[in-house]
């Protein structure tokens, strides 16, 4: 009883609204773009996503470790390892996520065609690190998600709580060796924490004017830190770019497309020539 209790929560959670028509980044300039150990950052779509948002205030949902090609990985035993879990073509691209429902995989980047997407590059981060982050991610997989520390987190991050934030919260455990569960950015931080990268450290001034930084908790990371990050540079490729577009009023403002019921009053409908829309004399 108590699993199918659990399976329907956990479908329900994983029920997505349908693709936009339009995407909102070039999938294809993205798939250029990316290096190993960049972090891939998602509007999802589901309803866990959606829980998130709320909790983060953020579009973000979601956050992959790309990893690259199989011949991207030095390390022959690593290579050998992530073969246990991944069986397709040895030239796709691919991430290592922790999703509700199937929990830390790797996958090839073709899964989020069609998704607005964000590349959030760590700075100065040499070849020979790269490949630890990327060892980590991969001794992850198998790791189950852990819808409860959602929860925890929404309860840490909302302000105001029915009863204490750190009261019988997963987020606090110190609990030691590698927990059996896992989310999406708290694996990713984790695994940049193996090679002390920062994210969003707390800095502290000591004697001398000196500094000291000290590592966040990695299960209190969410998709957005890395965005917030000024350690990660933010590679942006918008489907209508405006390096192609030299000036904004030469976008395709004017058409016959029509607005949706659900559309109207999110979006307007630019006219030749409407100033009146920013008017504030109005």
């Amino acid at each position: 009883m108590i699993n199918w209790i659990r399976t329907a929560v956990v479908n329900w959670l994983k029920h997505k609204r349908p693709l936009p028509h339009t995407p909102l980044s070039d999938f294809e300039r993205i798939r250029h773009e990316l290096k190993p150990c960049d972090v891939l950052l998602v509007e999802g779509r589901s309803r866990v996503s959606e829980v998130i948002k709320q909790i983060t205030q953020s579009s973000w949902s979601h956050s992959a470790l790309y990893i690259g090609r199989l011949h991207d990985i030095e390390n022959p035993e690593l290579r050998e390892e992530l073969g246990q879990y991944y069986h397709g073509n040895p030239d796709r691209q691919l991430i290592v996520e922790s999703e509700v429902g199937m929990g830390t995989v790797v996958r090839s980047l073709d899964v989020y065609e069609g998704e607005h997407l964000r590349i959030c590059r760590p700075r100065g981060l040499n070849f020979q690190d790269s490949q630890k982050v990327i060892a980590y991610s991969i001794s992850r997989l198998g790791t189950a998600y852990d819808v409860r520390q959602i929860l925890d987190l929404a309860r840490f991050l909302f302000p105001w709580a029915i009863m204490p934030r750190r009261w019988r919260s997963t987020l606090f455990s110190a609990n030691p060796g590698k927990s059996t569960h896992t989310v999406c950015s708290t694996m990713i931080a984790e695994a940049f924490g193996k090679i002390q990268f920062p994210i969003l450290p707390l800095v502290k001034k000591i004697e001398d004017d000196r500094v000291q930084l000290f590592m966040r908790n990695p299960k209190l990371c969410t998709p957005s830190d890395f965005d917030y990050s000024p350690y990660f540079d933010i590679i942006k490729y918008p489907f209508l770019d405006l390096n192609f577009h030299s000036e904004q009023r030469l976008l395709p403002w004017q058409g016959a497309a029509r607005l949706d019921p659900e559309e109207q009053g999110l979006y307007v409908a630019i006219e030749d020539e409407d100033e009146s829309l920013y008017d504030d004399t109005q």
